[in-house]
């Protein structure tokens, strides 16, 4: 149903952008707690980006549901469960940037700025390893649906399993602390898939999959 696909391609390059807008700079900056209240802008922005993130990536995958329903159930369902989880994980990265912009009202205190420290850990740690795996598991099983079947050409998912891989690493070494997220190594490692999800979502947009749903 060309249609449905060329929603999911919309949701997909949907949610790059709000991606992109969830970014929150000055968190990254020394200090940043002190920073904050001249920059809530930043704080909101990114909250509410974040926020779009979540019906953006989840209706992506119902979007594509029955057409990988069709091909395997198993693995259609296990993709949106996937997608699912990382709409939790979403959330949570939503409600902490409110709770950073609270402290930031608070009294300068060590203890306020050990939670703000914490909270924004947490939320790299959330976003930038528990989410991206969870979407990764999940775009490993479209990938594979869609190699497998043909439902858009196959150098496109081989693409996007070699990507997904890569992501997944680049997770894994932020996790372990050898990389941190805003740094060109890591920027790097999430490049292939972030330009193979542009593509995808531009196929589906013009070509749509590439069989009717049975």
């Amino acid at each position: 149903m060309l249609k449905t696909d060329r929603m999911a391609g919309v949701l997909a390059l949907a949610g790059m952008l709000a991606g992109v807008l969830s970014i929150v700079p000055v968190l990254e900056e020394p200090g940043f707690l002190a920073l904050v209240p001249a920059r809530e802008g930043q704080l909101l922005l990114g909250a509410v980006a974040q926020l779009v993130m979540i019906p953006a990536y989840a209706g992506f995958a119902l979007c594509l549901h029955r057409a990988l329903k069709a091909e395997n159930e198993t693995l259609a369902l296990g993709f949106v469960g996937f997608r699912l989880i990382a709409a939790a994980f979403h959330f949570v990265g939503v409600i902490s940037l409110p709770l950073i912009l609270l402290l930031s009202r608070q009294e300068a205190a060590p203890d306020v700025e050990v939670l703000a420290e914490l909270l924004r850990t947490g939320r790299d740690l959330v976003n930038h390893v528990a989410l991206i795996i969870a979407l990764g598991l999940g775009d490993l099983l479209m990938f594979a649906v869609f190699f497998r079947s043909r439902l858009v050409p196959r150098w496109l998912s081989v693409w996007g399993l070699l990507g997904v891989g890569l992501a997944i690493a680049a997770s894994v070494l932020v996790l372990l602390g050898v990389t941190g997220v805003v740094t060109p190594f890591y920027l790097a490692l999430n490049a292939p898939l972030a330009v193979q999800t542009l593509v995808l979502a531009l196929w589906l947009i013009v070509r749509g999959l590439g069989r009717p749903v049975r």
